[in-house]
C-alpha cells in the first residue's frame, strides 16, 4: 500500500474517532511505531495525546477531547460514553464529572479502568436504539444516559434539569423516559414520575 493510501486510511478512521487512533489501529493500517513518534515532530501529522493513542495534528479541537481520548482509548467499537459524562456531552444539568464514564460490555470487567474513567458494565447490555452519535462518539441515548445517573447516585437536582433540558430541547419525551425506566426497580421509577411532575 502506498504511503498516501496508509495516511487517507488513518485519517477516515481517525474521522470516524473524533480525531483519535491507537498505536494498535495505526500499525494495522501499516505504520510502524518509528513513523508515527516521526510525526509527532513539527511539521508532522499527528499529536501524542496519551500512551498508544495519537491524534491528527488539524482534527478541530473539542471541548471534549478527554472523554474522546478515554473512549478511544476503550475501544470505540465496544465502549460507549455513558452516565455524567453522556450529560455534559448533551448539555444537560451542569453536572461536572468526576472521572470518564464508560460503559463496557460485561466480558470486559477484567479490564481495569485508567485514571480518571470510570467504567460500567450494566446487566443487561445496551440494545442498538440505546446508542447515538453525539460529537462523533458513542454515547448513551438520552433516557438511558439520564436512568443510568439516576441510579449511580447523581444529585436529583440534577436529574431534574437533565430531565428539563432534554425535554425542552425536544431529545427526548415523558414517553420514551417512562419506558426507559420501566423495568428498573420501583424507586427510580417513581424518581423519574416525580421529575416529570415537577413544574
Amino acid at each position: 500500500m502506498r504511503d498516501q493510501d496508509r495516511w487517507e486510511v488513518l485519517g477516515r478512521l481517525a474521522e470516524s474517532q473524533a480525531g483519535y487512533v491507537t498505536v494498535a489501529q495505526a500499525e494495522k493500517a501499516g505504520f510502524h511505531r518509528n513513523t508515527l513518534r516521526q510525526q509527532t515532530h513539527e511539521g508532522g501529522r499527528l499529536r501524542r495525546a496519551g500512551r498508544g493513542l495519537y491524534r491528527l495534528r488539524f482534527y478541530p479541537g473539542s471541548p471534549f477531547e478527554q472523554v474522546a481520548a478515554a473512549w478511544v482509548l476503550a475501544g470505540p467499537d465496544r465502549a460507549v460514553v455513558s452516565h455524567e459524562s453522556a450529560l455534559e456531552l448533551y448539555g444537560l444539568s451542569d453536572v461536572a464529572p468526576a472521572a470518564v464514564d464508560l460503559t463496557l460490555p460485561r466480558d470486559s470487567r477484567s479490564r481495569r479502568a485508567p485514571s480518571g474513567v470510570r467504567f460500567h458494565h450494566p446487566r443487561i447490555p445496551l440494545r442498538s436504539d440505546e446508542v447515538r452519535q453525539v460529537h462523533g462518539m458513542r454515547v448513551t441515548s438520552p433516557e438511558r444516559t439520564i436512568v443510568d445517573a439516576l441510579e449511580s447516585g447523581t444529585q436529583p437536582d440534577q436529574i431534574e434539569a437533565a430531565i428539563r433540558q432534554a425535554l425542552e430541547q425536544g431529545i427526548t419525551t415523558a414517553g420514551r423516559l417512562r419506558n426507559a425506566v420501566a423495568h428498573r426497580p420501583l424507586s427510580l421509577r417513581a424518581s423519574i414520575d416525580r421529575s416529570l411532575a415537577a413544574p
